[in-house]
């Protein structure tokens, strides 16, 4: 059976949205339209944003998922990160903290998705 390869994050300004995300992860788009953008994350897998007024959702949706950014990382490494995106305005919404999986924290974008850091498993 294939597996997932597109990740799609619903945004209110799409490329608004890739600019927040492509200076985050330091990446370009692949394919761009005005209201859906996608960026290759390699392997076959890809990270699009997709425009809510292009698609009918509610306004203020519950967030019941994130996007995760897995590092090779000792604790230094995901507090220096969280500082890092504190610097370029990112809302850290769960400090950096030490959970049973390692060092993590949370941010948001500009819509509210929520963006986990944490070490590789």
């Amino acid at each position: 059976m294939p597996a997932p390869n597109m990740f799609i994050v619903y945004v209110a300004d799409a490329p608004e949205a890739a600019r927040f995300y492509g200076d985050l992860f330091d990446m370009k788009p692949v394919f761009e339209t005005p209201g859906y953008i996608s960026f290759d994350l390699g392997g076959g897998v890809s990270l699009s944003l997709w425009s809510r007024l292009v698609v009918d959702l509610a306004a203020d949706p519950v967030r019941t998922s994130e996007v995760c950014l897995a590092v090779e990382a000792a604790r230094v490494s995901v507090d220096a990160l969280c500082e890092e995106w504190r610097g370029k305005g990112v809302r850290i919404v769960d400090e950096p903290r030490d959970e049973g999986f390692g060092r993590t924290f949370v941010a948001t974008d500009p819509d509210g998705n929520l963006i986990r850091v944490a070490p590789v498993d």
